[in-house]
């Protein structure tokens, strides 16, 4: 089953229903990055196996290229919605985003953070969050380009940062590694639930 890490201090629960994260509501401009096609495939985990898991809320959210979350009164974001969203796991289980590439910032390995809910009617009835962790080679070559290169190294690698070596080195059951698509990246990563 897949590892929960903990929620972190930027969670809005904007309810902002879209596949495409990468564009700011309130003013209409996009974040910008090395473009990110994120697809997640939820399954149930019960004693007879895995089963899809559809009708499951997923929510993403995650840092620009450099290193800022929206609608966060530290970093004078309130009222910006990018990067922020969810989607709603079709009958394979699968809820697809298109984002960006994710920045870094002080003490933190690159990552996004994700929950999946369950509700019964407007109740929700299950709740789980984490984060996705990526592959080094793949972020030291997404960060030798603009604009990612306009700020100096990251601090923090995976093997360095508090939550990936959190709960028995967790982090790595949690790493993607995004392949070459377009004029991006793609990355796909499988949830297991006991619900």
């Amino acid at each position: 089953m897949t590892p929960s890490e903990t929620e972190g201090p930027y969670f809005v629960d904007e309810r902002l229903n879209r596949s495409d994260i990468t564009t700011d509501p309130s003013n209409g401009s996009t974040r910008n990055g090395a473009p990110l096609n994120l697809t997640f495939q939820v399954s149930r985990v019960g004693t007879g196996g895995c089963n899809a898991l559809s009708g499951a809320q997923v929510d993403v959210w995650h840092c620009d290229a450099a290193g800022v979350y929206s609608d966060v009164a530290a970093q004078s974001t309130i009222g910006r919605r990018f990067l922020r969203g969810y989607q709603v796991t079709d009958t394979d289980g699968i809820a697809k985003f298109t984002t960006i590439y994710p920045g870094w910032y002080t003490g933190r390995a690159v990552h996004i953070h994700f929950k999946v809910r369950t509700f019964s009617g407007a109740t929700k009835s299950y709740e789980f969050s984490s984060q996705l962790f990526f592959d080094e080679a793949v972020t030291d070559a997404v960060y030798k380009t603009a604009p990612y290169n306009s700020r100096p190294s990251r601090d923090t690698r995976n093997q360095a940062d508090m939550v990936y070596t959190s709960n028995g080195n967790s982090g790595a059951m949690l790493l993607v590694k995004p392949t070459p698509s377009g004029s991006g990246y793609a990355a796909a990563f499988a949830i297991g639930l006991h619900l």
